[in-house]
């Protein structure tokens, strides 16, 4: 979310679960008189039936194999697709008012970090039930984790800090957070990096959305996330799994962390990053260890981990 929170924030768009479907190039028409959908063939159905398909047939769908396994699954079929940045503000850049229901963009042929990983985790989740997978099933499983306490509302409904993606997820059983098991550090900085950077941010032109925004920073005070050192990765990467959710901590005033990606063992068991990186521009597997990827990064210092339930 918050590599490119500098750039954009995150959002995605259902305005009617239908109109922002066919903002992507999702397309469902309706017929003429009974409204019934019509079946559209295009490539993100395409690959919501064949991932799908991939995860059961390899038995990863089953509730016997952890839920970050089945994900790092998908990311792996999505490698080299398209890095897609601020795809969650296109709404806005239209014109659209930041004070309305937020619509819900959805895509599994284009990523930027923070889809990646929940697209992933979102598509595991739907796997996993019995039925046929819709493209109405997926964009609730994505809506309830990206949107505080599963709800979606108007833009500050959105969870813009990972941090917070992490703790809300946790408090509703989504995810695991793995910061106090690993060892990881206090950071009690306040957040104010949206309201303090507010021409980055489209929606924050509007004063009400600016100062809801505002207030939700100060709602994040005393909340402090616990970051695994970057000098203290190599001791428990043994205790970090495939598919577990990272987030890259970072000492820029205000904010919290400035990429997300997902933990990957490769067939040799060394661990790396799976992720949407914004250079590189297609979803990848790191070359470099998640240690090494961590300590390149400029003003790193550490990460967050959490694990999918």
């Amino acid at each position: 979310m918050l590599g490119d929170v500098a750039k954009a924030a995150m959002s995605i768009a259902l305005a009617s679960p239908l109109a922002a479907f066919s903002r992507l190039g999702v397309r469902e028409e309706l017929a003429a008189g009974n409204r019934t959908p019509v079946d559209i063939v295009d490539p993100e159905r395409q690959r919501l039936a064949a991932w799908t398909t991939a995860l059961r047939s390899e038995r990863l769908a089953s509730t016997r194999v952890p839920l970050g396994r089945a994900a790092a699954r998908v990311g792996e079929l999505a490698l080299g697709t398209p890095y897609e940045a601020n795809t969650l503000e296109a709404y806005l850049r239209a014109g659209a008012s930041a004070s309305s229901q937020e619509p819900l963009t959805l895509s599994l042929t284009r990523f930027d970090c923070v889809t990646l990983v929940e697209s992933s985790l979102g598509l595991a989740r739907l796997a996993r039930r019995g039925d046929t997978p819709s493209w109405q099933g997926f964009a609730r499983e994505i809506e309830r984790m990206r949107y505080r306490g599963g709800t979606r509302g108007d833009y500050t409904t959105r969870l813009h800090y990972f941090s917070e993606w992490i703790a809300d997820g946790e408090r509703r059983g989504l995810v695991r957070d793995l910061g106090v098991e690993l060892g990881g550090v206090k950071d009690e900085r306040p957040l104010r990096f949206m309201t303090e950077h507010r021409k980055s941010y489209v929606a924050l032109a509007d004063y009400r959305t600016f100062e809801a925004i505002g207030a939700m920073e100060r709602g994040l005070d005393g909340h402090a996330r616990r970051v695994v050192p970057t000098a203290a990765i190599a001791q428990v990467s043994d205790r970090i799994q495939t598919g577990d959710v990272l987030a890259f901590a970072t000492s820029i005033p205000g904010l919290d962390v400035t990429h997300t990606a997902m933990a990957y063992r490769d067939p040799k068991g060394v661990l790396r990053v799976l992720h949407a990186p914004l250079s590189g521009g297609t979803v990848e597997v790191s070359k470099s260890t998640l240690h090494e990827y961590v300590a390149a990064i400029r003003r790193s210092t550490g990460i967050l981990v959490a694990r999918a339930s």
